[in-house]
This record gives structure tokens, sequence and C-alpha cells, in this order.
């Protein structure tokens, strides 16, 4: 499940704070790296359990309206909604009741919250156009409602936000890419796998997790050599007038260039500047794109970087 993209955003985020905390011990922060990857993989399951928090809810509403309407109050309620198929295979699922019994916090602790998004959903016109179709959903519309469902009332939900950051440091910033994980989990669920549907595993295999400790490694280590590069590489170099954040996120940059001789030169670039985009000041991706070129250009030919260079790489994407 952790890709990349979350990786080098955990390393600039990281390496930035081992030296504003006064060069750390680089054990501790290796743990540190590897501790808050793990939250994120928790965050992936906790938002899949938001879906059987929010279906739990509407039960026992439904179970109160259930039991006014035998009592003679009231209208019977449908079932069509918590009896939704893809919800409860997803309540049923072997893999996330098992980590959930690991947890100590629950959407229980927060069920106002909960409680807040039902609201919603039973206001907005996809949720009135599914309870009054006339046949009974199929499994793919049952599974695609909860698919618009998320996206609409899950992603981008600020409160939700808020409150998942105040949860754990660790999981600010990491709503935007667990959200598509948790999206792509739900379009591959299939009804025929029943509670042993295989949810994201943390890794998708342990490269993941050696390119991890190895950029982060690489670019602790050699700090003062990749430094080097950069003021080789532009002679009037003023460290002073630059955001500290873009040089962590060049020497990051550089480690990467020099040490996975498989990622091309291009995709490195782009990804680093991406993140100056979001994590530096306004202007700084623009340097840093040209920058990151340059250097790029150095290493090819003084021969320290082995790998091809793009002949005509166009500037990174706005």
């Amino acid at each position: 499940m952790i890709n990349r993209e979350l990786i080098r955003t955990k390393i600039v985020q990281l390496t930035y704070a081992y030296y504003q905390n006064g060069n750390q011990n680089l054990e501790n922060a290796e743990k540190e790296l590897l501790f808050s990857l793990d939250k994120a993989h928790d965050l992936y399951n906790y938002l899949l359990d938001l879906i059987v928090s929010i279906n739990k809810v509407a039960r026992q509403r439904t179970d109160i309206l259930q039991a006014r309407y035998e009592r003679g109050e009231g209208e019977k309620p449908s079932l069509r909604f918590v009896n939704n198929k893809f919800a409860l295979q997803l309540s049923e699922n072997t893999t996330l009741n098992t980590w959930r019994e690991t947890q100590r916090q629950t959407w229980e602790d927060d069920i106002a919250t909960v409680r807040k998004i039902l609201e919603a959903i039973e206001a907005s016109e996809m949720f009135r156009e599914y309870m009054a179709a006339e046949e009974e959903p199929s499994y793919l519309v049952d599974r695609d409602l909860w698919r618009r469902i998320y996206k609409t009332f899950i992603v981008g939900n600020e409160d939700l936000d808020t409150l998942l950051e105040d949860k754990s440091l660790y999981w600010n910033d990491d709503k935007t890419v667990i959200d598509t994980f948790v999206i792509k989990t739900i379009k591959k669920f299939e009804e025929n796998k029943g509670a042993e549907q295989e949810l994201l595993p943390a890794y998708k295999d342990l490269d993941d997790r050696d390119f991890a400790l190895k950029l982060f490694n690489c670019a602790i280590h050699n700090a003062d050599e990749y430094q080097q590069y950069m003021t080789t590489t532009s002679r009037n170099w003023d460290f002073s007038r630059l955001a500290y954040m873009d040089i962590v996120i060049m020497q990051i940059a550089i480690a990467e260039m020099l040490n996975f001789p498989a990622i091309p030169v291009s995709v490195t670039i782009n990804e680093y500047v991406d993140l100056a985009k979001e994590y530096s000041t306004p202007k700084s991706w623009r340097y840093i794109n040209g920058m990151l070129d340059a250097i790029a250009r150095f290493l090819s030919e003084s021969g320290k970087m082995l790998k091809p260079m793009p002949e005509n790489r166009k500037e990174a994407r706005q």
C-alpha cells in the first residue's frame, strides 16, 4: 500500500525534523521513519473502518425506527442502506477485524463525527435515489454507492481531516494519499471473496521498505558531499538566502539520483519539485526545478551518475 510518493514525503519531513532537532540519533530517526509509515497503514484501515461505523450507526437508527413501527408509531423503515452488501462484507472482513482488535482508539470515541457524516449522506440526492429505486440493488450497485459516498463525503472533509490530524501527528498530510488507496480497495472488492477479501498490505514488497531506509540514510550520511554539488553547480550559492526546506529537498533528490539507478532522472526531479510546491515557499519549486536539472547534468558529465539524462526534459508540471 505504501508507495514511493508517500515514502518521499515522509523522508522530506523527517530529514527536515532531524536537522531542526540538532542531528538526533540516526538509529532513532530510522525507527521514527518506519513507525510513521506503519501509522500511514493504520490510517488506511481506520478509514475503511469508518465505513463500517457509519453503517453501524445507520443500523442503530433503523432499529429504533423499526421498534417504533412495531409499536404502531411511524412508517416501516427501509433496510436497503443498512443491508448494503458491500458494507456488510467489509464489516465481516477478517483482516480489518484483526487489525481493529489491536487498536486502542475506535470510531466509538468520535461517534458525533460519524453521525454527522451519516446525516450528510442521508440528505444527499445519491442517497435518495438509491433508497427510492424499485429493484433490489446488486452487489455492484451497493459497492459503487460506497465508492461515491467516500469520494463525496470523506475525501476533502475538512472536519474529518482535522480530527485525524489531532489523533496522530503522523497522519498530517497523509489522508490525501491514503484516500486514493481506500477508493482503490473499494473498487477491488468482489462478492465471492466474502470475509477473506484481501486488503492492501503495509508494503507491496520489501523493496519499498528498503528504498525508504536506503534513501534516508544516503541523504543524511552524504549531506556534505551533496551540498557541495549544489555549490559547485551554482557559484553564487548563498545558503542563508534559501529556505532550509529547499536544501533538504535537493539533498534527498540528489541521494535518489545517485543511489537508485532504476529511477529515471526526470521522475526524481518531478517528484521533488512537487514536494517543494507542497512544503516550501511559493517560488521554491521553480528554483529547485532548474537547480536539480543543472545538478543532474553536472553529475552525469562528471561521471558521478551513470544513468542517462533526458535530452529535452520538460519543465516540471505546474
